[in-house]
């Protein structure tokens, strides 16, 4: 038998396997030609990519309304973070399981990580930095503080707010009541018996003051 080496080359048309990867090695990109249409060099030929461009949204941060624009990939996450410059939502895990970047959105606790900035588009959104009023930490930041419910830190800020969201609903929780509503926040540092005494107090000045605060 022959070997495979000494097989004469059968003449094909078009680009083989080989010679399309030994191209794929001189691929250069080049700027953009319109929006959101790139263009690469493949083989001396120039081919298009499309792709999605960047877009302009208007959202709703702690009652002020914000324009960016980001790709329709972004994440609320993200947006907050590196275009608004509002960093107390944590990207700790990324995965929508820790709650460190928990926000409000039209009043539901959610995982700002794992929402799309263009999804939360006409919806009202409060972070962290939206519970102080005028200089003077919100009822549940202050509770954090007083019952050292914190150490590293990076949980807190979700858990501040999945606290506000939750406790806005149930204004007067039993223990049993906040262990199940909180689940979906997890603090690493193990700091639980300080949450749930930050809770119960913040819970206390509420009733105290007759009415829900902010």
């Amino acid at each position: 038998m022959s070997s495979s080496d000494d097989m004469p080359d059968k003449p094909s048309s078009g680009v083989s396997r080989r010679s399309f990867l030994k191209g794929t090695g001189l691929v250069i990109s080049v700027p953009l030609v319109s929006p959101g249409v790139r263009a690469i060099t493949v083989q001396g030929a120039e081919v298009k990519i499309f792709g999605p461009d960047k877009a302009p949204i208007s959202l709703t941060i702690n009652g002020a309304p914000r324009k960016v624009t980001v790709e329709p990939r972004t994440t609320l996450l993200d947006t907050l973070r590196n275009e608004l410059d509002l960093t107390g939502a944590k990207p700790v895990c990324d995965r929508a399981t820790c709650g460190a970047c928990t926000v409000i959105m039209d009043g539901k606790p959610i995982y700002s990580c794992s929402v799309l900035a263009i999804d939360a588009e006409g919806k009202k959104i409060t972070t962290v930095e939206g519970l102080e009023q005028n200089g003077k930490l919100h009822p549940i930041q202050q509770a954090f503080v007083d019952n050292d419910a914190q150490q590293c830190g990076f949980c807190t800020p979700g858990f501040v707010v999945a606290c506000k969201a939750f406790l806005d609903k149930n204004p007067s929780p039993t223990p049993e009541q906040v262990q199940r509503g909180l689940g979906g926040n997890l603090c690493r540092c193990g700091t639980y018996i300080g949450i749930r005494a930050a809770v119960a107090q913040a819970a206390q000045s509420q009733t105290k003051g007759g009415r829900k605060n902010g």
